[in-house]
């Protein structure tokens, strides 16, 4: 099992890459200087993240979830139980969220199954911590309430773009139409040197993406 951990600075804010668990998953926390943020996607190993949240001093306001699907949620329930934060998703991956511990076992997993979310996301917010702003925006086609969290020069893309490649549609809600519209839509309209933080692999580039990508 990968214990990858990997920090980038943009400006003054500060997000980390933790690979966790067996399917490899990027669990992300975004903090400004003063320490407050956002654990984003905690997939597994929830005892490792405990400790990499507080050594990289991050406060964080709440776990949000890009999607539902059970590699991106493993450690939500023993972080949430632990540090007292609320849970945010998007309200059309609630049924998916619901069956993560079954989904789960179907891949000879074990998943605690967490309480349900304690508030959902609504596209367009912005979620703020401190200096740290993410604006929810939707792209479904992976998961049919997946979304993406855009901060200033960076994005957090969950499973939808990869370095290279694209996420699998061939999972319950999804949809290649939907997540290439998506994608088109919400990031490759952005500047050329956003950074893109997926949900799995290395990180990439906008511009990358739209010259390299064979799926795009």
């Amino acid at each position: 099992m990968s214990r990858m951990t990997q920090t980038q600075q943009h400006a003054h804010l500060s997000v980390r890459t933790l690979v966790t668990g067996p399917l490899q998953e990027n669990a992300l926390l975004v903090r400004d200087a003063a320490g407050q943020g956002f654990v984003v996607d905690p997939g597994d190993e929830g005892e490792r993240l405990l400790r990499e949240i507080e050594a990289f001093g991050l406060r964080p306001q709440a776990i949000v979830l890009t999607h539902a699907h059970f590699d991106h949620l493993g450690a939500v329930e023993q972080l949430r139980t632990t540090l007292g934060i609320p849970v945010l998703l998007h309200p059309a991956d609630l049924e998916i969220y619901r069956s993560a511990s079954q989904s789960a076992a179907r891949w000879g997993m074990n998943v605690i199954q967490p309480a349900d979310p304690d508030a959902f996301l609504t596209p367009g917010e912005v979620l703020q911590a401190g200096d740290v702003h993410l604006t929810v925006r939707e792209l479904p086609g992976h998961a049919p309430g997946h979304v993406i969290l855009k901060g200033t020069d960076f994005v957090l893309a969950g499973d939808t773009l990869f370095r290279g490649s694209i996420g699998r549609t061939d999972l319950p809600g999804g949809d290649h139409v939907q997540l290439i519209q998506g994608i088109t839509r919400e990031l490759l309209s952005l500047p050329d040197d956003t950074v893109v933080y997926p949900g799995h692999g290395g990180a990439t580039t906008v511009g990358r993406e739209r010259l390299h990508n064979p799926f795009l």
